[in-house]
């Protein structure tokens, strides 16, 4: 009896995904292993950083006219966002985020 099996993608293959709208998509920042004091944090521990790296951005919002609106980030910029914002999606072994351009609170210099 033959048995099927999976063949396994390489991990390091790149997937292009074009958010709609004003969406971006990015990636969320390593959390902190220890804290200030030295003590290594258990992953039950740790908080979900707010920062990330802008990697695909939509079009920008449709205006009444039918144009779109630009976003005012763009693909490599690093950000700040709300806590909660987005829908946290996996791609590969990569962890992505998919949100609104309203969630990014600031943008990191």
């Amino acid at each position: 009896m033959a048995t099927a099996t999976k063949v396994k993608k390489k991990s390091g293959s790149k997937i292009n995904i074009q958010p709609l709208g004003d969406r971006v998509v990015l990636q969320r920042e390593d959390s902190q292993e220890t804290t200030a004091g030295g003590i290594v944090l258990p992953e039950s521990a740790k908080d979900k950083p707010a920062r990330g790296t802008i990697l695909s951005v939509g079009p920008g919002r449709p205006l009444d006219d039918g144009s779109r609106g630009t976003l005012q980030v763009q693909v490599g910029d690093r950000v700040l966002f709300s806590s909660y914002a987005g829908e946290n999606f996996k791609v590969g072994d990569d962890e992505l985020l998919l949100m609104r351009e309203d969630d990014i609170l600031a943008v990191i210099e």
